[in-house]
């Protein structure tokens, strides 16, 4: 008998916020974004709501119009290491970029993760769209949109087969023969490619899931065949039901295309969602979030999908200008996005910007409604779960308290987790060793066939 389909939740913990003004909300902690304490609430919130993970963003380049959390925050795999101490349960997902890092570093470092938290460990998979940070890296300069593209793959696949190096069953620990490790199960990678060279073996071992989970936002043509092609579960802009549900068709269409079970790939688009217990409170809670987000700010943010373009110079209630390619080497799929939506609808950069920033009203609403909504999307094709980001400081708090029972009663959020792994709770089969299925298809290769002869 087959388990019902249930909600795959996680949650973005941002600090101080992704915006410019949340910060300086009355009840904001304006060192969240350095303050443990935190943290440890926050990942323990959504674990006692059952979600499936905690989500650490990041990026590698600030400059004096960066948000608040972007300019002093947390490196991503610290946090989460030191978050996997005070958390049992959750998985821990981290950004890092494989445009300025080896395959050897991030194998070696996620796999460092996964054996601390008992196999909690995720990798989102990014290129890098800022190309201030190529400064910081001793790079002359950003590499294209494709070219990052290929760095990827061959990044991942080799982290990939690095995270093989052992098998299984590798370390013995004999201590009276004095055996520590079987050396017919430790195996060098030997990888020689476009951009990297790795004779390996990694110096840990596979840890209890294997392989961590692997994340990726992919929204452009590149991105989109990435991500349908490597990744475990997959974070997109939620732009509107209609445009999630074209976007989840075709990234499960694109997965079948690799051969890949599409039930498999999740699709989580990100949503902001504002709870309240009745009406007077959303709508209070609602202006509140808008009212954290002015006109200047906005135009701010808007310029990071175009690699922070300045778009001050521009005439605020005029048509938004027209950019031609920009944005087509740092985020293409966002940046294209926001240009087509502006011409279509005839949009002022006013307009663009302040729908950029503030909050939609799709998941707003009390906790019922906001259920719905949440239950519309994922039972009609649009979402196998979400990304919650909170726009207000108590705003997991609110959607954890409020909603979470909400979704349990319907039967579709957990009430208690099932399994111990981020691949668990996925549902994801446990990656066997390569090395091992070599070996063992080989064995089975050799045995002789039963051939039974009739008198």
């Amino acid at each position: 008998m087959s388990t019902p389909r249930q909600l795959k939740f996680g949650a973005m913990v941002h600090g101080v916020g992704h915006g410019w003004g949340e910060w300086r909300h009355p009840d904001a902690l304006a060192d969240a974004s350095t303050h443990f304490d935190w943290y440890k609430g926050q990942a323990q919130l959504a674990e006692g709501a059952k979600f499936d993970f905690v989500f650490i963003a990041d990026s590698l380049h600030i400059h004096e119009k960066s948000s608040p959390h972007y300019l002093n925050r947390f490196e991503p795999l610290t946090i989460l290491s030191a978050l996997a101490a005070t958390t049992s349960k959750i998985g821990l997902v981290a950004t890092v970029t494989v445009s300025y890092t080896e395959p050897f570093q991030v194998a070696r470092q996620f796999s460092s993760l996964d054996h601390i938290s008992g196999g909690r460990a995720g990798w989102n998979i990014v290129t890098s769209w800022l190309s201030g940070t190529a400064e910081n890296f001793s790079k002359s300069e950003h590499p294209p949109h494709a070219v990052r593209y290929r760095i990827a793959k061959e990044h991942v696949s080799t982290v990939k087969g690095l995270w093989d190096s052992w098998e299984d069953d590798a370390f013995i620990r004999n201590k009276q023969t004095g055996e520590f490790f079987d050396r017919d199960k430790l195996h060098s990678l030997n990888h020689k490619g476009e951009f990297f060279q790795v004779k390996g073996p990694l110096n840990i071992a596979r840890s209890k899931q294997g392989q961590p989970v692997l994340f990726q936002a992919g929204t452009s043509e590149d991105g989109r065949n990435f991500a349908a092609e490597y990744s475990d579960a997959i974070f997109v802009h939620a732009e509107s039901f209609e445009a999630s549900k074209a976007y989840y068709a075709d990234l499960k269409r694109r997965a079948k295309g690799f051969g890949r079970d599409p039930d498999k790939l999740s699709i989580l688009p990100g949503i902001r969602p504002i709870v309240g217990r009745n009406a007077e409170e959303v709508e209070h809670r609602y202006q509140q979030a808008v009212a954290l987000v002015s006109i200047e700010d906005a135009i701010v943010a808007l310029g990071r999908p175009f690699n922070d373009h300045d778009f001050s110079q521009y005439p605020l209630d005029e048509p938004f200008p027209d950019l031609g390619d920009l944005g087509s080497n740092s985020q293409k799929g966002g940046s294209d996005r926001i240009k087509q939506q502006a011409r279509e609808n005839k949009l002022t950069l006013r307009q663009v910007a302040l729908d950029f920033s503030r909050p939609r009203r799709e998941f707003v609403g009390t906790p019922e409604q906001v259920a719905d909504q949440i239950q519309h999307w994922f039972e009609n094709g649009a979402s196998d779960g979400f990304i919650i980001n909170s726009l207000l400081p108590d705003g997991l708090k609110y959607f954890t308290e409020l909603v979470i029972p909400v979704l349990q009663r319907r039967g579709l959020q957990r009430s208690e987790y099932s399994g111990s792994t981020l691949r668990e709770h996925f549902g994801l089969e446990f990656p066997v060793n390569r090395h091992t299925a070599a070996r063992e298809a080989q064995a089975e290769a050799a045995q002789p066939l039963n051939v039974q002869v009739w008198a």
